[in-house]
């Protein structure tokens, strides 16, 4: 009877593994043909410039010093360890760390971390059954996590009102503001369209950080219809809907670039970017072909997102992390081991320690807090 039921229950992720595949393949262009940028004069002028001169921070050193002697410190009782110098990716000639001790205390601020998650996330959450681990790690030292649900399939500008909705139901809290916004993936449009939309959220946010964030889309979605994306609602046992049937909009390139280039961000706000960056070796198989497809543009990708679309303009650069796109976030072989050793190869990585390294790193960044 027990083999029997493994028997089944791996029956049924293989149903949405091949879903997954299917949405992989040809939401995302993985099978398609045509260019991933293909011709248009429709595009505000554009130039790609060394992040310094977008008015980007480059504080890479320090992020890796907190992040070292974070991993360093729990290591025994983190998931998925790895040394700090498999966790994090060498790009071009990183600044040095200050040479300031860490501090691994109790938070000064509480910070919670509010997370928007990415497209589709609604429609796997059950199969994924995720187990929580980064919220009950960060408790451990005052700080807190939270999820805001937003549509699985809708676009941006509908996912900005749910995340504004969220905020506002959050009492205010005394004193300076605690929670941190993180996007991933398609979240992070979505939150930074919140922000310009609806300014009253701003007094409740410390702080926004971008995850694998599709800041300036991912030319795997120009080939891509909704009805497409839609395959995700198969998923077993996922109750998403197609909402406002945006969400491939928001993802194409020439979408998000005219949205930024006519919606500069709020400058009273802390903005950080985390990037994906992965050596080539630590790409899932499952991934590996829309990764090929998007390296027809750059191979400097995480399987769904180029490394230079991830930043936010004017944020402060925290990491190149050495995990593909799921790995970041989505804890598949966790929950799912012989998914994850047959299909989702590379999912392992140290994410609660990678959440609070940021949110200590946040913390340091924003000084004391007001009183």
């Amino acid at each position: 009877m027990q083999f029997t039921r493994q028997v089944i229950a791996f029956l049924n992720a293989r149903c949405w593994i091949g879903v997954w595949l299917a949405t992989s393949c040809v939401f995302l262009g993985a099978c398609a043909t045509k260019p991933l940028i293909p011709y248009s004069a429709d595009t505000p002028p554009m130039v790609l410039v060394p992040a310094s001169q977008a008015g980007v921070m480059d504080k890479r050193g320090r992020f890796r010093e907190i992040y070292c002697a974070v991993l360093e410190a729990h290591h025994a009782e983190l998931p998925d360890y790895r040394p700090c110098e498999q966790a994090l990716t060498w790009v071009g000639a990183e600044p040095a760390g200050s040479g300031k001790p860490v501090e691994l205390g109790q938070s000064r601020r509480h910070l919670i971390a509010a997370i928007v998650p990415g497209i589709g996330y609604d429609c796997f959450k059950p199969w994924l059954n995720p187990p929580e681990t980064v919220a009950a790690h960060l408790r451990q030292f005052g700080f807190d996590a939270t999820l805001i649900d937003v549509d699985a399939l809708s676009s941006a500008t509908n996912n900005a009102r749910q995340i504004r909705a969220a905020i506002m139901a959050i009492p205010a809290p005394e004193g300076a503001p605690r929670l941190v916004l993180f996007g991933y993936s398609k979240g992070a449009p979505d939150m930074l369209e919140a922000l310009v939309a609806y300014p009253e959220i701003k007094s409740r946010v410390a702080a926004v950080v971008s995850a694998a964030g599709a800041i300036g889309g991912s030319p795997l979605a120009n080939d891509a219809e909704q009805y497409q994306a839609d395959l995700l609602r198969y998923v077993p046992g996922a109750t998403c809907t197609s909402g406002d049937g945006g969400a491939v909009e928001s993802l194409r390139p020439a979408i998000r670039k005219m949205w930024l280039a006519q919606h500069p961000l709020p400058g009273d706000l802390h903005y950080y970017s985390i990037v994906t960056f992965p050596q080539p070796e630590h790409i899932s198989s499952i991934l590996k072909s829309s990764y090929d497809k998007l390296a027809r543009v750059d191979s400097r990708n995480d399987s769904q997102v180029i490394f230079y679309d991830q930043v936010v303009p004017g944020s402060t650069l925290l990491a190149y992390v050495n995990a593909d796109h799921w790995a970041l976030a989505v804890p598949i072989a966790r929950t799912h081991p012989t998914i994850g050793a047959l299909l989702v190869t590379k999912n392992a990585y140290p994410r609660e320690a990678l959440a609070e390294a940021i949110l200590r790193f946040v913390e340091e960044d924003l000084g004391e807090p007001v009183r």
